[in-house]
């Protein structure tokens, strides 16, 4: 079964860090870009960062710029996005996509 599966989202405070997983079955990360998008309550969904799968360049949004950083582990068939320095606006469901399929979603709250 193909599947993507988030997970470590939760609630963090402001200046706060998290990291989010991103994990594949039935197909092989290796092969594909992959990006990570978020959605809050009344906005569209939007690009927040992705991954080639060439040469392992990456896109920010300038949203995140200098705060997110996303990688990847062939090994593991999973991608990564690390959070540092969480501001309330990044308040979101967060989800990865790859290969035309998206995952669940993880939420992120950040909040005092």
């Amino acid at each position: 079964q193909v599947q993507l599966v988030e997970s470590a989202g939760g609630l963090v405070q402001p200046g706060g860090s998290l990291r989010l997983s991103c994990a594949a079955s039935g197909f092989t990360l290796d092969y594909y870009a992959i990006g990570w998008f978020r959605q809050a309550p009344g906005k569209e969904r939007e690009g927040v960062s992705c991954i080639s799968s060439s040469d392992g360049s990456t896109y920010y949004s300038d949203a995140v710029k200098g705060r997110f950083t996303i990688s990847r582990s062939n090994a593991k068939n999973t991608v990564y996005l690390q959070m540092n320095s969480l501001k309330p606006e990044d308040t979101a469901r967060y989800y990865c996509f790859a290969n035309g399929y998206w995952g669940q979603g993880t939420q992120v709250t950040v909040s005092s």
